[in-house]
């Protein structure tokens, strides 16, 4: 029997919304999508977890460390847009696989070669950029097999591989502490190259994929304001989440005297909680809505990284920091949930411009920590400027929420 999928150019396909989750959509590329976003998202935030390590042998400043880890966000922001478009044009299969040869080629030749500068882990991390570029890529390539009552617990399920992040703060400190900081990009090529063949092996494109547009029809969502919107929350969320992720093996490293093992291990309890409910997340708003899921989000992130400023204990500051990654990593699958409910027809590029903005969110967090510590003495000043910006993001959305629900089609489930 074939498999069931959603086709919205005919409704006579459409599964109803009593149609179960796992026979709407394509499994094995849910699966495939979740492994290869998890394993990518591992080595984005690769050098997060070795900056203790890869400072002390290259004697770099606070600025430095923090330029160092965000660079693979910045990266990864811009290049989630390409893949966008490539998504668009040449499917998103196609587009994972070229993404997956750049990042193992490039890890396994920083390996090779070695990297003895403040500007080789930059230029490494622009490569490492592809490898956070995959949200562009894994989301649509789930997405575009379900419904739209079962977008947001596809696209949270997908997005769990945010996880990764989890494996590379609980094995990078160890590893490089038995093998050198530089073994480990070798060793990161394993996990990756099977990751890549099972994906090969599992993934499939959806046969609903909208029809190639010209390159200026792809930016014609940057005209209207929703979008915009959409790209502002996501900025909050995301980027809260993956600048704590790459940030924080530095700040408790920093701030409490932590060996590089014990952080990474810390960091691990704060991004797994902020994994675990992206899913979760999804799921919340398609039963309440995303609308009012996030504000609870943006109240809680905003309360949560205003009192990390504050925290003089680690066990405080831990708290908070699991309660800050627990509402940003439901705000995640929130934001992800109204996405398709706006732009189904867009959703690739919708997909690499929001994320885009999310990972500029992240770059902004992780630098300004580093350039805080460093002119002030303190991460907290980077801390309650992003705690501020999740309470302008509350009152966006309070602002704007009316208008989705009076115009949106799909206003019941937002």
């Amino acid at each position: 029997m074939a498999t069931a999928y959603w086709n919205p150019e005919d409704e006579a396909d459409r599964p109803t919304a009593a149609t179960s989750f796992w026979k709407a959509g394509h499994a094995p590329t849910l699966i495939a999508a979740f492994l290869y976003f998890d394993l990518a998202f591992m080595v984005w935030v690769l050098l997060g977890p070795l900056a203790p390590a890869i400072s002390k042998t290259l004697m770099l400043t606070p600025a430095e460390k923090g330029l160092m880890v965000a660079t693979p966000t910045l990266a990864g922001a811009f290049l989630r847009v390409v893949n966008g478009l490539l998504v668009d044009r040449i499917g998103p299969k196609l587009s994972g696989a070229i993404s997956q040869v750049i990042v193992i080629g490039g890890l396994f030749f920083a390996w090779f070669t070695g990297i003895d500068s403040f500007a080789g882990t930059l230029a490494l991390g622009v490569i490492l950029g592809f490898a956070g570029a995959s949200f562009a890529i894994a989301l649509p390539l789930a997405s575009r097999w379900y419904p739209p009552e079962h977008q947001g617990k596809a696209m949270g399920l997908a997005g769990m591989g945010n996880s990764g992040t989890v494996l590379a703060s609980l094995f990078a400190p160890m590893l490089a502490k038995a093998f050198g900081w530089n073994a480990v990009l070798g060793l990161a090529c394993i996990p990756l190259t099977i990751v890549f063949v099972a994906y090969m092996l599992m993934a499939k494109d959806a046969p609903n994929a909208p029809a190639p547009k010209k390159l200026v029809d792809y930016f014609q969502p940057l005209k209207l304001a929703d979008a915009w919107w959409l790209m502002a929350f996501y900025s909050v969320t995301f980027g809260g989440f993956v600048g704590l992720a790459a940030s924080l093996p530095i700040y408790f490293t920093d701030q409490f005297g932590l060996t590089p093992v014990l952080a990474g291990y810390a960091t691990a309890g704060c991004v797994f909680a902020g994994s675990l409910v992206r899913p979760m997340g999804g799921a919340l708003a398609d039963r309440i809505g995303g609308i009012k899921a996030l504000m609870m989000v943006y109240v809680v992130a905003a309360l949560a990284l205003a009192g990390v400023a504050f925290a003089t204990t680690l066990g405080a500051a831990l708290g908070l920091f699991i309660l800050a990654m627990l509402a940003l990593g439901t705000g995640n699958g929130s934001v992800f949930q109204l996405v398709p409910q706006r732009f189904q027809a867009e959703i690739g590029i919708m997909t690499g411009l929001v994320g885009m903005a999310g990972g500029i969110g992240g770059f902004y967090l992780a630098s300004s920590l580093g350039i805080a510590k460093q002119f002030t003495g303190s991460f907290a000043p980077g801390f309650l400027i992003f705690a501020g910006l999740a309470a302008l993001a509350f009152a966006g959305l309070a602002l704007i929420k009316g208008k989705w629900r009076a115009t949106w089609t799909t206003a019941a489930r937002i």
